[in-house]
């Protein structure tokens, strides 16, 4: 376990084009699952939990961690499944999400595996619309679920959705109107919320899945003669995608004369980890922790005025 956390340690400032790695671990049975190590800040033995009254089921208690109180969450309860028993076996998943820190509580540890976002593919058609993964893919021909953990913590802890009064007025509003934005998120939990803000100032959104749809879609649209820059005040994107990454989509986008005017805004979970230097060097125009309504309204509403 020793070699886990120092590899969790090491590796979690290494940011990558399309490419990332992953935590696997498993909760109830066989299966084994996955997080993006640049989420994670450390692994240990479950600690001793103080139950809270009243809290949600799936937190588990708090615990006290390094001076701080980090709440501990069951991911098997949280994704469906039965609780997990035994806790002074169990291990926790310190990680940093939405600029939130919480710990997942899951059975074992297993490794790191270092993968290409190409290897990561959306789940299977069919699974259903109340399924928690994000992604599939498969080590050493074992499949390995990827959770959707946006999902998870919004049904946990839901966050306000709402855009505070005075960040958007009447005269943007007006202008929004003929106006539209492209956002890209795999998570049906985040595409809905950026949804809500943009609908909020007034724009007409379309939402796509992933970076390879999002490429492919303003391929077809400069085919046509158009200019993404022109049809769209902005492209709002997720770094972590399968199939492609917000980084890989962003430099795909700069290195296409016919489209590389295109206003592009990487809106991250990756917030305790995440590299302005790599923001920049893909040339992306700005970057967003997610999800902050009033930020993400106000950086489109910025963009509606200087575009006049």
């Amino acid at each position: 376990m020793a070699g886990v956390m120092d590899s969790v340690n090491q590796r979690t400032q290494l940011v990558g084009q399309n490419r990332l790695e992953l935590l696997l671990f498993r909760l109830n049975g066989q299966q084994l699952y996955g997080i993006n190590v640049f989420k994670v800040r450390e692994v240990l033995q479950c600690p001793k939990l103080t139950l809270l009254p009243k809290a949600n089921p799936v937190v588990r208690g708090v615990a006290n961690i390094r001076g701080a109180t980090i709440p501990i969450l069951d991911l098997a309860l949280a994704t469906g499944g039965r609780s997990l028993e035994k806790m002074g076996d169990a291990f926790v998943i310190i990680t940093e999400y939405n600029t939130k820190i919480q710990g997942f509580l899951v059975h074992s540890v297993e490794r790191i595996v270092n993968m290409n976002w190409e290897a990561i593919h959306p789940p299977p058609k069919g699974t259903g619309r109340d399924h928690y993964l994000t992604a599939v893919t498969r080590v050493e021909n074992q499949l390995v679920e990827i959770i959707d953990v946006e999902k998870i913590l919004s049904e946990v802890s839901p966050m306000s959705e709402s855009v505070s009064s005075g960040v958007i007025t009447e005269e943007v509003q007006q202008k929004a109107t003929t106006l539209r934005v492209l956002t890209v998120d795999d998570s049906s939990v985040a595409r809905k919320q950026v949804t809500r803000c943009l609908e909020t100032v007034g724009v007409e959104v379309t939402a796509l899945n992933d970076g390879r749809q999002a490429l492919e879609y303003l391929k077809n649209m400069v085919a046509e003669g158009k200019d993404p820059s022109q049809e769209f005040l902005m492209l709002i994107s997720d770094i972590e995608m399968p199939e492609m990454d917000g980084y890989t989509l962003t430099a795909e986008i700069r290195n296409d004369p016919r489209m590389q005017k295109l206003h592009i805004i990487l809106h991250t979970s990756l917030s305790g980890v995440f590299n302005q230097a790599m923001v920049k060097k893909v040339g992306a125009d700005d970057f967003l922790a997610k999800f902050r309504p009033d930020d993400l309204a106000a950086r489109v509403v910025e963009r509606i005025n200087a575009r006049g």
